[in-house]
């Protein structure tokens, strides 16, 4: 009778000492049993695999396995395609091989316990029938009822087999109908979660010189518990809709949008990129292969000298008011565009900015994540706040106007530039509703939008600025 040998086996849930550990003394897989494999990858955590095999079928009806297809595949996404076959039913076996599955499959059976005393290494061997493993294995040994503890003493459990639920690789097994018999290929398509990719992006900032040297990355990731071997990959930039969570018959609302992601202006150009419905398609040049558990990154962006600048930004609420100067946000701004700028749709992903100090050594300044990015589009991104750029905004005076249910509010800006460089800070006022007027400002505004005005305020040097502003509103 074949038998497996697990060493030092302890309480399924509790830690294990380094003498109790269970390994189970089985072959690893030499090779996958996959064959060409393309896998596309969307950015919500879904993939598409398609996998094509070669089979030798008999004619009629017959039961296929398929090892080593995702260990989270979704099973009511998969199709079987092949010349004359269907499918009649299909289950997939994913309680995989593990020491604490292989011991609860073995509650009601007997095992044999092997214990080595520490002080003269004799070996005792006794049959023991699994009562329990919730937590703990509870076993009946002759007459009496023990607990497999972990107490540090050398033990091991042999098994008599291996149950046939379990299997060393996650499984699909499918019935088959095939017309003729003989051997033929077939391609198993089906969605899984797991993989998933995303876009990274690092940019070396020249600021005397207002440009930038941008890598852009795919950073891809394997948690599927499969690993994917010399695949054609193919990633997917833009969001595909996923199924909708439902609380008993109803669908749940959409999630709330994500955060603003620095675009200024959505750009109209087209990147010369496979495109496909509304999506932008990235395929890597290679095939690569994608192990479990894995982070692999592959290069699809390199520009050099890209135009960049650095501006300086404060954003104040409306009726906000500040006891302490705060300090400005620092910005880099740039265009994807075909002419000046990256050239090129970004993915959504997050820009990680660099700068070289006076030794010439390139140092971390500030990220900021972005959404997916049409060519030509222009991006202010956000790095960090200014050290020496400092704005305090006051509420100078607040009346009603007459009897009439309008206010007018004057508002004082007081601007600080502690560096050795005259700056521009470009001041922005939110809150302003579609019928709200600027009657007095000491420096020109420009509206932005319906809510917000800005004003770009010199301040030299080492020295200070000051902007006044007067609204009329409703409130």
């Amino acid at each position: 009778m074949h038998k497996i040998l697990l060493l030092a086996f302890g309480l399924v849930a509790a830690p294990l000492s380094a003498q109790s550990a269970i390994q189970p003394v089985l072959p690893a897989p030499s090779h996958t049993a996959q064959g060409d494999v393309a896998i596309t990858i969307y950015n919500q955590d879904r993939a598409l695999v398609q996998d094509r095999r070669e089979l030798a079928l008999p004619a009629g009806r017959s039961r296929q396995e398929f090892p080593d297809v995702s260990a989270q595949i979704r099973p009511e996404t998969v199709t079987l395609r092949g010349d004359g076959i269907g499918i009649v039913e299909q289950n997939f076996d994913f309680d995989l091989l593990t020491p604490s599955a292989l011991m609860q499959k073995a509650v009601g059976e007997t095992v044999t316990l092997v214990r080595i005393n520490p002080a003269n290494g004799a070996e005792t061997r006794e049959r023991a029938r699994i009562l329990a493993a919730n937590g703990g294995v509870v076993m009946q040994i002759g007459d009496r009822i023990e607990v497999l503890r972990d107490d540090g003493l050398p033990t091991r459990v042999i098994f008599d087999h291996v149950p046939d639920q379990l299997r060393a690789r996650p499984t699909l097994s499918v019935t088959l109908d095939a017309a003729h018999g003989g051997r033929q290929p077939v391609t198993l398509n089906y969605l899984t979660s797991g993989l998933g990719w995303s876009a990274d992006y690092v940019a070396l900032f020249d600021e005397p010189n207002a440009r930038m040297d941008v890598q852009g990355w795919i950073t891809l990731t394997n948690q599927s518990g499969t690993a994917f071997t010399d695949a054609r990959t193919l990633l997917v930039a833009g969001d595909v809709n996923p199924p909708r969570p439902t609380y008993g018959r109803y669908p749940m609302p959409p999630p709330p949008p994500p955060p603003p992601g620095g675009l200024v202006r959505a750009g109209t150009q087209s990147a010369a990129r496979e495109r496909l419905g509304g999506f932008y398609l990235y395929p890597l040049p290679e095939r690569t292969t994608i192990a479990d558990k894995q982070t692999k990154q592959v290069s699809f962006l390199n520009v050099s000298g890209a135009p960049a600048a650095r501006a300086y930004e404060y954003r104040n609420p409306w009726l906000g008011t500040a006891e302490e100067p705060q300090s400005a946000s620092s910005v880099i701004r740039f265009s994807t565009g075909r002419g000046g700028g990256l050239g090129d749709a970004l993915p959504a992903g997050t820009v990680r900015v660099y700068q070289r100090d006076a030794r010439g050594n390139p140092q971390f300044v500030g990220e900021h994540a972005i959404g997916h990015t049409p060519m030509g589009s222009s991006l202010s991104l956000a790095t960090g706040e200014a050290f020496d750029i400092k704005v305090r905004p006051i509420v100078a005076e607040r009346e009603r106007v007459n009897t009439s249910p309008r206010w007018r509010t004057r508002m004082i800006y007081e601007v600080s530039n502690a560096s050795s460089v005259p700056v521009t800070v470009e001041v922005v006022q939110q809150g302003l509703w579609g019928d709200t007027r600027i009657s007095d400002e000491t420096i020109k505004s420009e509206r932005l939008n319906a809510d917000e005005a800005m004003w770009r305020v010199p301040v030299p040097a080492n020295g200070r600025a000051a902007l006044s502003a007067t609204f009329d509103t409703r409130f």
